[in-house]
């Protein structure tokens, strides 16, 4: 079994000083490939250089480049040109975190709204799927995004936790869903069980958010509190159950989705970078 996590926080400071051994223990459970998500200039930067350092091979790491709403405030004309640059990158494969925050408000609504079009333009100009955020502002949100749609090749709705209505026009758009352990939590969550059954198979997508977003079904819980994508799985379970499909199958068809969406090599195996190199040596 593989898993594709599509968004992990890799940049985050509780990371710090553990994250080859956090990677390890996503390897060992099936994740084989991270995409780091970028919500600023400066952590698309932090996002792409671990890409560099921590993946040997190119196979396993990959990122996004945006500017997240909450910091949409500080987007200026200079911006559009040095994300352009960090594009550029191979192993920057899409356009965000990008979107409309009109819950916590972090930005003015309309630098959240200047911000997300001028990400989608250089998007449609570039032609990279965008990866997106939706908090308290779907109709707004969906008339944006509706705009472009035409001009992307493809775009999903990270970590989804909309109602039914929200789903639809989202699907409606030719949008990908990306689930996270929201929906594992049977505080908020539930309203998410029947929903997931809706999503076309090739436009659902696993994610973790970590550190966010622990899944609460998880046993045992790991005494930090914290996520990681070690935890996917879990998420994984959750959605296999509700949509009334095997493990096996969601993780083939979502692994299959990310990969295609992101334009991600196939990992043959998950060995060890020790194993890898000794493979490679005695070719």
């Amino acid at each position: 079994m593989q898993l594709i996590d599509i968004g992990v926080n890799l940049t985050h400071a509780s990371f710090d000083e553990q994250r080859p051994a956090l990677l390890e223990r996503a390897f060992k459970a099936g994740v084989c490939q991270l995409v780091l998500t970028g919500t600023s200039l400066a952590e698309s930067d932090h996002a792409l250089s671990l890409c560099r350092q921590l993946d040997k091979h190119g196979d396993r790491l990959f990122s996004t480049a945006g500017v997240h709403p909450h910091d949409a405030r500080n987007w200026n004309s200079d911006d559009s040109k040095r994300l352009r640059a960090i594009l550029a990158e191979p192993q920057v494969k899409a356009v965000g975190e990008c979107g409309l925050d009109f819950n916590r408000d972090f930005s003015p609504r309309p630098l959240q709204e200047k911000a997300l079009e001028e990400q989608l333009s250089l998007a449609a100009d570039l032609q990279m799927p965008v990866f997106l955020h939706e908090r308290d502002a779907h109709p707004r949100f969906v008339q944006i995004v509706r705009d472009y749609r035409d001009r992307l090749p493809a775009a999903v709705v990270h970590c989804f936790t909309g109602e039914k209505r929200a789903l639809f026009d989202y699907l409606d758009l030719d949008l990908h869903i990306g689930i996270t352990g929201w929906i594992c939590d049977e505080r908020r969550g539930a309203h998410l069980h029947p929903l997931v059954r809706e999503i076309p198979v090739g436009r659902l997508m696993l994610e973790s958010d970590a550190p966010y977003l622990l899944p609460r079904s998880l046993r045992p819980k790991p005494k930090s509190g914290r996520n990681e994508p070690a935890f996917l799985p879990e998420v994984l379970r959750e959605v296999a159950l509700h949509r009334q499909e095997s493990v096996s199958e969601v993780a083939n068809h979502t692994t299959a989705c990310a990969r295609a969406f992101f334009g991600l090599p196939v990992v043959v195996e998950q060995a060890s970078d020790e194993e890898r190199e000794n493979e490679r040596k005695s070719d």
